[in-house]
């Protein structure tokens, strides 16, 4: 009896459940496909990232003796899916099994039921969509605070008994501060490419020379070894800084003081649980602050699994959902990164340059602008799941729907997260390098992200003013004049027809 194992390329654990009982004789079929690759115009650098931390994998897999059936992209036979390539798999190998882990996407769930395979749990997480699915059964509102509370209890992290560490659950009022100017981030560690990195570039830049980003400088670990590493590197060099300085924004220093693992444990180079259990270790051996410590296992606890949870829960409808009816086309700058407002020129050139940019930057900036200006949520989706190396649909689409866009009426978030120009010069030294001014309200100098703001609430009034935690600006905006309402809308539509 032999088995067909499948490993897709967001499941290098050596210990996910399609390979737990590998007995001799099983074969491990692995696939590089020019549909996944492009089904998206991802970036150069997560292409790169991904093949390469593949054929690594595999590498590994065979020095521990199991046999492995590796099919590369440029292979001439390579028919280019997932399905087809299961297919000549299953004509090659003729088992008599064929087992897979259950993927990370709705569309490669959909393609899985056709292989004719047993779909096995993804126990990797804290939480399965089962899970999660029994603690939303019969609730209002899923918010991830009373979610993220409830793991904690269920994996112990951060608990004394039945109470949180330190007295309360989330110390995010004690993580809000901007960067002083004095305070300089350490210099991040990154990896040379090696031999089979360096030929997995050539192959990209060669088959996708049209894709967004650029290929070089590429400093990704490929491998479970220097992931590790580059955890150690975070846990030790960064964390005690991460909470005060986790929502700040910096020019010329775009990785200050996150943890830039999120790629290696979205394909599973490294678990959560080893993550969170490092970081617990620092926070009880006095070496990193409890604030950075619980805001660093909430991101991966208590939000990663919450909106994992909810993509298993809502779709496929979730994905078709427009609450604040948004249709503008994505601009051309998001692409360019060729802007005079330079807050977002410089979180579209970090992201053109490194596949990443940090959670304020992809919300508050990026997302910020898509949401005032009423960018179409499809577009903006496909934009974020393809530009950054750590995009999967699972974790990407919540993200950006919900919290970014408010595209699901309020199903993640209490409120839009909407913010005028003030939010990012508290929280960046990007105005002080901008023709706009975050002080001006309106006119030729004012920062657009201000009448901007006013723009979205006079649009959106019907639809938001009902919202509790609305009520303060929608106060203010019920004392502007009419003549002030119309010039900002004016402006607004100036603006936003010239994109």
């Amino acid at each position: 009896m032999t088995t067909l194992r499948i490993v897709l390329g967001d499941q290098l654990t050596r210990g996910i459940s399609s390979l737990r009982d590998h007995q001799p004789g099983d074969t491990v079929l692995m696939m590089e496909v020019a549909e996944e690759a492009t089904y998206v115009r991802h970036h150069k650098q997560k292409l790169t990232l991904i093949f390469s931390a593949m054929r690594h994998f595999a590498d590994e897999l065979r020095a521990d003796g199991l046999a492995v059936d590796y099919i590369r992209l440029d292979d001439p036979a390579n028919t280019g899916s997932f399905t087809s390539e299961v297919q000549r798999a299953i004509a090659r190998h003729s088992p008599s099994r064929i087992i897979v882990t259950e993927p990370g996407e709705w569309r490669v769930q959909e393609m899985m039921k056709n292989w004719g395979a047993e779909i096995l749990t993804d126990d990797r997480f804290f939480a399965s969509p089962a899970t999660f699915a029994a603690w939303a059964r019969g609730r209002k509102q899923l918010r991830m605070e009373f979610f993220y509370r409830d793991m904690r209890r269920a994996s112990g992290l951060l608990m004394e008994g039945d109470e949180p560490t330190g007295g309360q659950w989330n110390f995010d009022h004690d993580n809000r501060k901007s960067l002083p100017k004095d305070v300089t981030p350490p210099k991040r560690q990154r990896f040379e490419p090696d031999a089979i990195t360096a030929e997995v570039m050539a192959m990209v830049q060669q088959r996708f020379p049209g894709h967004f980003g650029d290929l070089e400088p590429f400093g990704w670990a490929v491998t479970r070894e220097d992931a590790l590493e580059a955890l150690d590197h975070f846990i030790t060099a960064c964390l005690p800084n991460f909470g005060d300085y986790q929502d700040a924004m910096k020019q010329g220093n775009v990785f200050l003081y996150h943890s830039i693992i999120s790629p290696y444990l979205n394909i599973g180079l490294i678990t959560p649980r080893e993550i969170c259990e490092r970081a617990e270790q620092a926070w009880s051996q006095g070496h990193a602050p409890l604030n950075a410590v619980e805001g660093f296992i909430r991101q991966i606890l208590g939000w990663r699994e919450y909106v994992r949870g909810l993509y298993w829960l809502k779709m496929p409808d979730y994905a078709e959902t427009n609450a604040l009816e948004a249709h503008r086309p994505l601009p051309d700058f998001y692409w360019t990164g060729k802007t005079e407002m330079n807050c977002l020129a410089q979180s579209i050139g970090d992201t053109k340059r490194h596949a990443y940019a940090h959670h304020i930057q992809r919300l508050m900036v990026t997302g910020n602008f898509a949401l005032l200006a009423g960018l179409s949520p499809k577009e903006v989706e496909a934009w974020y799941l393809l530009v950054y190396a750590d995009a999967f649909e699972w974790v990407e689409l919540p993200n950006t729907h919900g919290m970014a866009l408010f595209a699901d009426g309020g199903v993640m978030a209490s409120k839009p997260y909407a913010a005028s120009g003030a939010y990012i010069d508290r929280m960046s030294d990007y105005c002080s390098h901008c023709r706009y001014d975050p002080a001006v309200k309106l006119g030729p100098k004012a920062c657009p992200f201000n009448y901007l703001y006013w723009d979205f609430l006079i649009r959106n009034e019907a639809k938001l003013k009902s919202n509790p935690r609305m009520a303060m600006p929608y106060r203010t905006l019920a004392k502007m004049d009419a003549e002030r309402k119309a010039e900002i809308a004016r402006q607004s539509k100036v603006f936003l027809d010239k994109l």
